[in-house]
């Protein structure tokens, strides 16, 4: 505790208003976190210098909300004229369809939670055509046509879309792809946790992007930071926690 006292002094950050609890080990540290959302007095939780199932897996035995619980990264890009969202990169491994709705119905709502009113999603895959053999095209047909039927809501869902057809309209214009969403995606849905995982710090690493990565649909926004992640993309992650909270209050 005194260490996080004389490191925050040394980085002007006053304390003085915040309590600092002492804990012996990562099960005890998470616990504390967990019980302080139950009691009222934590509005979410981030992870520190622990692996992620350390902190998820009792976060999903006691912090259920009866929603699917998903990873959203909320990415800022140089080369891209706004944000984009990539889901799901920590928590779902290998979703089947019927998880992958809902990963993408939390994307959804997350981006119109700030300030996107019917985001432009793609189902990617290897390829932007239905091949029986390759399980995540078909499931990316059948998003698209569940989101016509109302079964997703809020959005406009296509796919299958590869990555290049899904970011450029030019790469799909020169493929004869018509698509209302390529070239001006906001979300991309990935066929699995590996890629989606992968995607993303291909972003950060070779296309100087600045991730924010959040937990949705449980009791509280769980931030789960790289630990060799840097102070603006922690930084980003408690903004985005931030105003999650306030755009949630204000709607209810």
């Amino acid at each position: 505790m005194e260490t996080i006292r004389s490191l925050c002094a040394q980085s002007g950050f006053d304390l003085h208003d915040t309590q600092v609890l002492n804990a012996d080990s990562e099960s005890e540290a998470v616990q504390l976190g967990i019980d302080l959302v139950k009691q009222g007095r934590a509005l979410a939780l981030a992870k520190g210098w622990i692996h992620t199932d350390a902190l998820m897996h009792p976060v999903l035995a006691e912090l259920r909300t009866g929603q699917r619980i998903s990873h959203v990264f909320v990415v800022e890009l140089p080369s891209y004229p706004k944000l984009l969202f990539i889901t799901d990169a920590a928590i779902n491994i290998s979703p089947d369809l019927a998880i992958k709705a809902e990963i993408v119905q939390n994307a959804i709502e997350l981006a119109r939670l700030l300030g996107i009113e019917q985001p432009k999603v793609a189902a990617l895959s290897a390829v932007e055509v239905v091949k029986p053999d390759i399980v995540s095209t078909v499931d990316a047909a059948c998003l698209s046509k569940m989101a016509d039927r109302g079964q997703i809501e809020h959005a406009i869902v296509d796919g299958p879309l590869a990555f290049d057809n899904a970011i450029s309209a030019q790469a799909a214009e020169i493929k004869h792809i018509h698509s209302p969403v390529a070239g001006d995606v906001d979300i991309l849905l990935a066929p699995d946790l590996n890629a989606a995982n992968i995607l993303a710090k291909d972003l950060e690493y070779l296309a100087s992007a600045t991730l924010a990565g959040v937990v949705v649909g449980a009791k509280v926004p769980v931030l789960l930071p790289s630990r060799s992640d840097p102070p603006q993309a922690r930084l980003a992650a408690a903004a985005l926690t931030v105003l999650m909270y306030y755009r949630k209050k204000a709607s209810e």
